[in-house]
């Protein structure tokens, strides 16, 4: 888990998993590169509380593919090169099928698929193609334990979550002659600042229950199979999506 002076783009980097992806990749010897859209203050306490130097901060908005390129234009021209990337920003909008308006229904898929699949295909080709020109690279999807399960109140989320999941398969192949391997973490519940709400109203008893371990996963506990996949020696990996659920769901 040696990552020194590799070069580590993580998209939704400011909080949550991202912050501790950040967080296991400067620690491990990285370069890394703090993306947010929104949340300013949080990337710079991010950056701050990084081990090492040469971090970097960088704002972009996920839908929008003009942002893209100048995001890793930005940081091309700042490090050279991108070593690995890891794609953990995502959006999650409630829209229960009979509880919405259809404009409200047409506005969930538009914007959920957006950001978590097409704003994520969008940014592997960019990064994918400056990794070919250099014949190395590592990416990293973050997916979800709902694209297994369903999402029932919240079904682009699970759609778009399905569709990382085969997109990313689909690049370990293309990608794999060019020395770039693809790989896929796939979370349950975590405990994060978005979740925590929710964790501690009513239904935290019950979603701790789903798991034998009676908890849910702290961030570092997903961060650090994402070290794992990004790490020389897991090449044959490549294609793979690890669960981290704590067996609340499997399958096989």
């Amino acid at each position: 888990m040696d990552f020194s002076d590799k070069v580590v783009l993580v998209t939704g980097g400011s909080r949550g998993i991202g912050r501790a992806i950040c967080q296991q990749f400067a620690q491990h010897g990285a370069r890394v590169v703090v993306h947010y859209n929104r949340n300013l203050a949080a990337a710079e306490a991010t950056k701050a509380a990084l081990a090492g130097e040469k971090h970097h901060i960088a704002k972009a908005e996920m839908s929008d593919p003009v942002d893209l390129e100048r995001l890793v234009a930005e940081v091309v021209a700042m490090y050279g090169r991108i070593d690995i990337l890891v794609n953990n920003a995502g959006i999650y909008e409630e829209h229960p099928l009979a509880e919405v308006s259809f404009s409200d229904w047409q506005a969930a898929w538009h914007n959920t698929l957006a950001v978590n699949l097409v704003g994520v295909a969008n940014l592997c080709y960019l990064v994918g193609r400056q990794m070919i020109g250099q014949g190395y690279g590592r990416i990293v999807n973050v997916s979800s334990r709902g694209a297994f399960r369903g999402e029932p109140t919240a079904p682009a989320y699970g759609a778009s979550k399905a569709g990382l999941n085969a997109m990313s398969q689909s690049l370990a192949k293309y990608l794999a002659p060019h020395n770039i391997f693809v790989g896929v973490v796939a979370p349950g519940f975590v405990e994060t600042d978005m979740a925590e709400e929710l964790l501690a109203g009513e239904a935290g008893a019950a979603i701790r229950g789903q798991s034998p371990l009676n908890r849910v996963a702290t961030p570092d506990e997903v961060a650090y199979p994402v070290l794992f996949l990004a790490a020389e020696g897991t090449q044959f990996l490549t294609g793979a999506i690890i669960d981290v659920n704590g067996a609340s769901y499997l399958r096989s």
